[in-house]
């Protein structure tokens, strides 16, 4: 069912300044339905609008909202290695063959099921496919976070992360009109774990160079050591 969230809960849900988001739906910038002076949201959209606007802020935001997002949570730096947790050497191809963004998508849903939590790879593969289809997942610097639009919790029996580096980059619809290599899909059973799951792997990959680190990694457990180092490094700055 698609609730709708109130300002209050809206802000709360996605984490974000009430004000700020009460001002981008007075200036139209974010769907939203009015009843007097009140706005609300519905959960799929406003969903939808945070994930979209995670990927094009710059690295200084996302470390200050992902800074404060933890100490709400008030998770210890164990419990927060998002990638240890979701990501498994198996479950990454350092040759993925794919030279289309369909061929992306298809291989990349495939590696969903070495995980053995995935229910239903077509339905992943459509989601995949529909969130595309809005707006490309492709931040620049040669990488894109595959996901489903929206987020069913019977998709799959846990959430996890598959990696993929193709043979040769390919057109994936970046901002900076460059080609993509390096592809992140992000399966989440929540909506909650996923916009924190995306801010991570955002922050890692915007303005450093674990992006060439990981083009010149060997093979898949270079790769895993690589974002695991990273991610460990990025924690202990918070």
């Amino acid at each position: 069912m698609n609730r709708i969230l109130t300002l209050e809960q809206a802000a709360r849900h996605i984490q974000f300044d009430a004000r700020e988001l009460l001002h981008l739906a007075q200036r139209g910038e974010i769907a939203s339905r009015r009843r007097g002076d009140e706005y609300f949201f519905e959960h799929q959209v406003i969903d939808e609008w945070a994930q979209r606007h995670l990927m094009s802020q710059p690295a200084k935001f996302l470390r200050l909202r992902h800074r404060d997002a933890m100490r709400q949570a008030r998770k210890s730096i164990e419990d927060d290695r998002v990638i240890e947790s979701l990501l498994k050497p198996e479950w990454i191809d350092a040759a993925m063959p794919s030279r289309t963004r369909p061929g992306v998508i298809r291989d990349m849903v495939a590696l969903g099921l070495r995980t053995e939590l995935l229910y239903d790879d077509v339905v992943l593969q459509q989601a995949v496919e529909e969130r595309e289809e809005v707006a490309s997942t492709a931040i620049g610097e040669g990488a894109a976070f595959l996901h489903p639009r929206f987020h069913d919790p019977y998709l799959a029996a846990g959430s996890f992360i598959t990696f993929g580096r193709t043979v040769r980059p390919i057109f994936f619809g970046a901002p900076d009109g460059l080609t993509t290599d390096l592809f992140f899909l992000i399966c989440c059973v929540n909506d909650v774990e996923h916009i924190h799951v995306l801010a991570r792997l955002c922050l890692l990959m915007h303005g450093t160079d674990l992006a060439e680190q990981l083009r010149e990694a060997p093979d898949a457990n270079a790769i895993y050591q690589l974002l695991t180092a990273a991610e460990k490094e990025f924690l202990s700055t918070l």
